[in-house]
């Protein structure tokens, strides 16, 4: 039995339907039930459950031997005071899932630090590993995706905005990485006899900057690279409501997005992707189209 938390959200949906597609037993814990009916169709037994009522992990966690984690609390709450969240639910899981007899925990979390958003991420993998279950702790930097918020807010400005005024990070390096390969990574992990409990840094082959992202996300619309005029200071409260405005995405979620935008997110040890051989990373430009033609 594998149980996955947060598999309403973007990753967790897919992840549960490919573990459902390889012939495992999931149980897709939701906070509302009624939001997972897809994934019920898949296949997937769901069971409320929310990390933050550690009463409703106990029977959810029952039998599980493998826990997906994919919980974070940003844009959860309207405070914004998302960090604090983090921390109990991830010592809430880490308990119940102990008690539980649980063999493996998985965890997604970002490459990189220094911003609240990454921060947060990083000690939620901390929390966990706190706990007496061993913790196979993924790190990804931007996951290329039609449901991803990172994208979705880089595919808008381009769509929207032929002339940009961006902060200093658009020089800052990223490692992007095909949300199928983030899932197939997650999946493996599925397999007991792997190696697996310890932190593995995975990304696409391509390194490139946040300014090359969307200029290679313009080309792949037909577009022409939108002029980008650089400014010393640009604050991310005004980023992220200026983002608001020509784009679908949150202004309470693009805010951390961007805090963490001034980090380099490259992967500095390999040696956890050696662990999957078979995993065959996509390229930049294909994910990207991949990700165009999904929205």
């Amino acid at each position: 039995m594998i149980a996955v938390a947060g598999s309403t959200g973007y990753i967790g949906g897919l992840l549960c339907r490919r573990l459902c597609e390889e012939g495992h037993e999931v149980r897709a814990l939701a906070r509302h039930p009624e939001r997972a009916e897809d994934l019920k169709e898949a296949g997937c037994e769901v069971v409320r459950a929310d990390v933050l009522e550690p009463e409703t992990l106990n029977a959810a966690l029952g039998g599980v031997e493998v826990a997906y984690y994919l919980v974070h609390s940003m844009g959860r709450g309207s405070d914004g005071d998302f960090v604090e969240r983090d921390h109990k639910g991830a010592k809430n899981f880490a308990a119940a899932a102990a008690a539980a007899g649980v063999r493996r925990i998985v965890y997604l979390g970002g490459l990189g630090e220094g911003s609240k958003h990454l921060d947060s991420r990083h000690e939620t993998a901390r929390t966990l590993q706190a706990g007496e279950v061993p913790v196979s702790y993924f790190r990804a930097a931007a996951v290329i995706g039609a449901g991803s918020e990172s994208f979705r807010t880089a595919f808008y400005l381009v769509r929207r905005l032929p002339v940009m005024v961006t902060p200093r990070w658009v020089v800052t390096r990223t490692q992007p990485i095909a949300v199928d390969d983030a899932v197939a990574y997650l999946a493996a992990a599925a397999d007991l006899s792997l190696p697996v409990d310890r932190e593995v840094e995975i990304g696409g082959p391509d390194i490139t900057t946040y300014g090359g992202m969307i200029d290679e996300l313009a080309e792949v619309q037909g577009r022409r690279p939108p002029l980008r005029i650089t400014v010393p200071l640009l604050t991310p409260s005004l980023s992220s409501l200026w983002i608001g405005l020509v784009t679908p995405v949150d202004a309470g979620v693009a805010k951390p997005l961007i805090e963490g935008l001034a980090t380099e997110t490259v992967v500095d040890d390999p040696s956890g992707m050696e662990l999957f051989p078979a995993i065959r990373r996509t390229p930049l430009s294909r994910s990207l189209r991949s990700a165009v033609d999904s929205l």
